[in-house]
């Protein structure tokens, strides 16, 4: 991993074959790892992952101060309620990571924004540019298998957290994207069980 670029962690919650999608996810489980392992900086999210939580968001009680910065890929300028985002009371603030061809965003929009890459955003400058802000070091993935797998096919990946539920035959989404998983060397970090089948394995990536 580049010297340039933060730490990234991609954490999710799987089925024994690898999916995504199919089970009920244990989201306090899930969470609590969050909170108390990493304390990230940042958290990466992908525009899929962003505009399903839309129908959600309702008034929040403003950015959390201090919290993490939410950056999120839209290279198609898809994503719309980013003062939502903002005031959900999860993330301090709100960034938009957009390329050279992303439509033109509305006139007056206030979320800033990162404009690398040509026809998809540029992860690694991306990643570069968030890490150049003051105390930046920790960025989470908090997306689906599509960002994950370009993250680790462009070698941008340091940690892989998989909370595996005891499940497995479900769902159609792999934590890695399509096609096959990118071919790369973990080293084990630790291993832990939980109630209900739970199994929480953490790999560096080599």
């Amino acid at each position: 991993m580049p010297s340039d670029t933060p730490y990234v962690v991609a954490h999710l919650a799987v089925s024994l074959d690898g999916n995504t999608d199919g089970f009920t996810l244990d989201a306090a489980r899930f969470h609590q790892l969050v909170s108390t392992t990493w304390h990230e900086d940042a958290t990466l999210a992908g525009s899929e992952t962003v505009l399903s939580l839309e129908p959600t968001l309702i008034a929040g009680p403003g950015p959390k101060d201090p919290g993490p910065l939410l950056a999120v890929v839209d290279g198609r300028a898809r994503v719309t309620h980013w003062q939502e985002l903002r005031d959900a009371g999860h993330w301090s603030e709100v960034l938009a990571l957009h390329c050279r061809t992303t439509p033109p965003r509305p006139i007056g929009r206030f979320v800033p924004e990162i404009v690398v890459g040509t026809d998809q955003v540029d992860l690694r400058a991306a990643l570069r540019s968030i890490g150049r802000r003051p105390g930046v070091e920790v960025v989470r993935v908090a997306s689906g298998g599509r960002l994950v797998g370009r993250l680790l096919a462009d070698g941008l990946v340091d940690e892989i957290s998989l909370l595996v539920h005891p499940v497995m035959g479900v769902g159609s989404r792999t934590w890695w994207g399509e096609g096959p998983p990118p071919a790369r060397t973990l080293q084990p970090i630790d291993t832990d069980t939980f109630s209900g089948g739970l199994v929480w394995l953490r790999y560096r990536v080599a």
